[in-house]
C-alpha cells in the first residue's frame, strides 16, 4: 500500500515538473484527491501531440484566409474612392457622344464636299458647251521665290508652273504656262511669265500667226477667247458650203470638201466662165475674230472685151455691197441663181 502511494507521488510530481511547476507539499496534499481524479480520467480526455499540430495548421489557414478577405476589402474600398458611382455611365455616354458628333461632323464635312464637287463639275459641264472648249489634262506645280528679306517685310513670291491639254470642238491644242504672284500687305498682283502653246496639225492656216502672237504677247485670255470664235466661224463656213453644194450639185465645186476655204460656182452651159468665194477667218492684232469674203472672176479673154459696161471688173466690189446688205447667206444664194439660170445663160 505505501509503495503504491510513493508511486502515485511520483507521478504528480513528474507530471509537475512537465508543465514546468512543482507543487509544494501542503499544495500536493490539497490538490492530491483533484489531480487522482484527473490522473484516473482515460488518456483520450488529454490532447495528443498530432492533434495540437492538426489545430496548428488550421489556424495557420484562418489567419492566411482573414488576410485576404482584409485584402480585398481594401482593394474594393480603393476603387469605390477611386471612382464615385455613376462616373462609369456618365463617361461612356459622353465618349459615345464625342464620337458621334465628330463622325456627324466628318458625314456633313464629306457631304458638303460632294455638293460642292458636283456644283463645279455642273457648271464646268455647262462652260464647255457654252464656249465648246473642254480641259481634258490639267496640272500644276509651286516654287516659292520668297527670300529672307521679303519675308521681313512680309512679302511673299510663288511661281506656278501650268500644263494643260483640250479641245476647242475639233481643234486639240497643249499649253505650258508660268504666273508670278506677289503678294504684300495691301494687295496681290499676278503675271503672266512664259506661254507656249502647241497646236496639232490642222487645216486652218489661219491659226498659225494667231498662235505665235499669242504667245510673243502672253495673252492667255485672248487665245481662249478667240479661239472659240473662230472654230465657231470654221463651223459655220463648213455647214454653208456644204448646204450649197447639196441644193446646187452641178454648178457648186468644193476642191478641198466641206472644210475648204474656197467655192466656186460654173454655169454648165458656159464652159471657161467660173466664179471663185474666197472665204477667210482672220484675226485681228486684238484678237477679234472676222470672216472675209472676196469674190474672184475667170472669164476668157474675148469676154472681157466685150463687157463694155464693166460688170465683170465690178464684180468683186459689188459681192462686198451685198454681202453688206443681205448677208453671207442671201449673197450666196443671190450669186448662184444670178450665174447659173438659163437667164443668164
Amino acid at each position: 500500500m505505501a509503495t503504491s502511494r510513493r508511486h502515485l507521488r511520483d507521478r504528480v510530481i513528474g507530471a509537475g515538473i512537465a508543465h514546468g511547476s512543482l507543487a509544494s507539499p501542503a499544495e500536493f496534499q490539497n490538490g492530491s484527491l483533484q489531480e487522482r481524479a484527473r490522473l484516473e480520467e482515460p488518456d483520450l480526455a488529454r490532447p495528443s501531440q498530432g492533434a495540437s499540430r492538426q489545430h496548428s495548421s488550421m489556424d495557420s489557414q484562418r489567419a492566411k484566409a482573414r488576410a485576404l478577405e482584409a485584402e480585398i476589402a481594401a482593394l474594393r474600398r480603393a476603387c469605390i474612392e477611386t471612382q464615385a458611382p455613376g462616373d462609369d455611365d456618365s463617361q461612356v455616354r459622353k465618349s459615345f457622344q464625342e464620337t458621334h458628333q465628330s463622325d456627324s461632323e466628318e458625314w456633313g464635312l464629306s457631304k458638303d464636299l460632294r455638293s460642292h464637287l458636283g456644283s463645279l463639275e455642273s457648271e464646268l459641264q455647262f462652260l464647255s458647251r457654252l464656249t465648246g472648249i473642254s480641259i481634258r489634262n490639267y496640272c500644276k506645280n509651286t516654287e516659292d521665290l520668297t527670300n529672307t528679306e521679303m519675308a521681313e517685310k512680309s512679302i511673299k513670291k510663288v511661281l506656278q508652273r501650268h500644263r494643260l491639254s483640250g479641245n476647242c470642238h475639233m481643234i486639240t491644242f497643249q499649253l505650258e504656262f508660268q504666273i508670278l504672284e506677289i503678294q504684300d500687305k495691301e494687295s496681290l498682283s499676278s503675271v503672266i511669265t512664259d506661254l507656249s502653246i502647241i497646236m496639232e496639225p490642222t487645216e486652218y492656216s489661219e491659226l498659225s500667226e494667231f498662235v505665235s502672237r499669242a504667245e510673243e504677247k502672253r495673252d492667255l485670255l485672248m487665245f481662249f477667247r478667240s479661239l472659240r470664235f473662230f472654230v465657231e466661224w470654221c463651223d459655220y463656213r463648213k455647214r454653208t458650203f456644204k448646204h450649197f453644194k447639196e441644193k446646187y450639185p452641178e454648178a457648186v465645186q468644193l476642191s478641198e470638201g466641206a472644210s475648204s476655204s474656197c467655192m466656186g460656182i460654173r454655169n454648165p452651159s458656159q464652159p471657161g466662165f467660173e466664179l471663185v468665194i474666197v472665204w477667210r477667218i482672220q484675226i485681228d492684232e486684238e484678237g477679234k475674230v472676222l470672216p472675209k469674203l472676196d469674190l474672184l472672176t475667170k472669164v476668157p479673154l474675148r469676154a472681157l472685151e466685150l463687157d463694155k459696161n464693166r460688170v465683170i471688173e465690178t464684180a468683186p466690189l459689188s459681192f462686198r455691197t451685198l454681202l453688206g446688205v443681205l448677208g453671207i447667206e442671201a449673197t450666196l444664194e443671190s450669186l448662184i441663181k444670178s450665174f447659173c439660170t438659163e437667164e443668164s445663160s
